[in-house]
């Protein structure tokens, strides 16, 4: 199921993250390439304010990342972007905490999760990827095994 996000939505609940910062928007983009590649998830994701001269739409992998324009909001890119899928919506997940966002979403019969729910998945898959590989769990030894090595380096009970 591919991800409608509010991008401005998502970025104060992730930790080490701030709407202050000059990147925050490809921080975000960055995490979500991450996540997508190891759920293998379609994402599109919204910002506001975008600045001029910069483009409107612009790819990253799985992820489209819409900069919406002065005039218009997120959330209303959002919403237009709902009323386009039409029946199709059901089968999106919209993230955003925006009361407006999710009414319209619950209408459209897409799976709503708030911006909190979401980032705290967000960072699970990424730690859950970064932790098991940095921490490979050794295989448990039996006892005839721990007795053998014990008899080869020439410690055993005998010698206790």
């Amino acid at each position: 199921m591919p991800y409608i996000i509010d991008g401005h939505n998502l970025i104060p609940r992730i930790p080490g993250f701030s709407l202050q910062d000059i990147d925050d928007e490809l921080q975000l983009v960055e995490m979500l390439q991450e996540f997508c590649r190891l759920r293998r998830k379609r994402v599109e994701v919204y910002f506001d304010n975008a600045p001029p001269g910069q483009l409107k739409v612009q790819k990253f992998g799985s992820i489209t990342a819409h900069f919406v324009r002065a005039g218009r909001t997120a959330d209303q890119a959002i919403l237009q972007k709902l009323n386009r899928l039409g029946n199709e919506a059901r089968n999106w997940s919209v993230v955003s905490s925006d009361r407006e966002v999710q009414s319209a979403a619950r209408a459209a019969r897409a799976t709503v999760i708030p911006a909190q729910t979401f980032a705290q998945q967000l960072l699970q898959t990424i730690d859950g990827t970064n932790s098991s590989t940095n921490t490979a769990e050794e295989p448990a030894m039996n006892p005839d095994e721990l007795d053998d090595w014990l008899k080869l380096f020439g410690e055993s009970d005998e010698n206790s």
